[in-house]
């Protein structure tokens, strides 16, 4: 039984189709209803923050996948990820299952040079300094011999079926619709994006393989780019201009006044403004994976869309 928690998101939908495509039996966990018709994949409504639903849910999983994410709030982080992390270590332990966490790189604080596995932790954001909370907590147990827990990071990432990722939302569909495009931050610094079927493999794997337990991976992520070279391949795959908008700090500010998930962007604004280097060198050392190329992720997004579209 594998089990994902916070199904319905980008990545939980990814993840359902490999295990899918395995024959795998999932349940998917999640507040809101989820349609199938694949009598190996069933829905269980829980709330992670409620630790009896969470537990009724669960009962007879072998691996968990913790696949959650929170409206993007800080206040909402404070609370909230403290809890739902208490409660899926006391599940693990319930369970005897091998947890694994997708998690991001905002611990990692401004990086200069690589993010890797090693890379200590100095967040410079509020969102960070939860996150390597949550990170070092999961640790602490699976060093005490008392949870096997997999983190599993992965960059920015694109391909999603929905909208919630910044590369999709405003530079992809931009492009399709043959609309100038934005780009957060300096379109001169380097950045990783991680093609979240890359991501949604690796997942698959590192559930496959009960010896990657107990450590952190950086999920397979093809090495950076400049932003201006992000922009011109994907304005040549979608047969258009290069034209682009760069928003800064003020106006995500400005924006944030209207919007408060981008005024949440604001504080993680450094990510943008400096080289991104995500490094997943030991992933794919360990299962021989070699990350997709952008140009191939984004040439096969754009047949997607150009299917919807028609």
């Amino acid at each position: 039984m594998h089990t994902i928690l916070g199904a319905g998101g980008p990545i939980a939908n990814a993840l359902t189709s490999e295990l899918t495509s395995a024959n795998e039996t999932i349940r998917l966990v999640s507040r809101k209803p989820i349609s199938t018709n694949n009598p190996k994949v069933s829905w269980v409504r829980a709330d992670l923050l409620n630790e009896t639903e969470l537990f009724a849910a669960a009962e007879g999983s072998e691996v968990i996948y913790l696949c959650a994410g929170l409206v993007y709030d800080i206040k909402i982080w404070q609370e909230q990820w403290p809890v739902i992390i208490q409660h899926v270590i006391n599940l693990t332990k319930h369970t005897g299952a091998r947890l694994i966490f997708f998690d991001n790189v905002y611990m990692y604080g401004l990086v200069n040079g690589p993010m890797t596995e090693d890379t200590p932790y100095h967040p410079c954001s509020l969102k960070g300094e939860v996150r390597a909370k949550v990170a070092e907590q999961l640790m602490g147990e699976a060093e005490a011999g008392n949870i096997n827990v997999t983190i599993a990071r992965a960059a920015d990432f694109y391909g999603a079926d929905s909208m919630n990722s910044f590369f999709d939302m405003m530079v992809l569909d931009k492009f399709a619709k043959k609309e100038k495009a934005q780009w957060i931050g300096n379109p001169n610094t380097l950045h990783s994006f991680t093609y979240i079927e890359d991501a949604a493999k690796a997942l698959f794997l590192l559930g496959q393989t009960p010896g990657s337990g107990n450590q952190i991976w950086h999920l397979p992520t093809a090495a950076p780019l400049k932003g201006k070279a992000f922009l011109e391949m994907a304005a040549r795959i979608y047969d258009t201009k290069p034209q682009y908008l760069i928003i800064n700090k003020l106006m995500l500010r400005l924006i944030g006044l209207f919007k408060k998930v981008v005024a949440g962007t604001v504080e993680m604004y450094y990510q943008y403004n400096h080289d991104y280097h995500f490094d997943s060198t030991k992933f794919e050392k360990a299962f021989n994976f070699k990350p997709t190329a952008y140009d191939d992720g984004i040439l096969k997004l754009s047949k997607t869309m150009y299917k919807k579209q028609n």
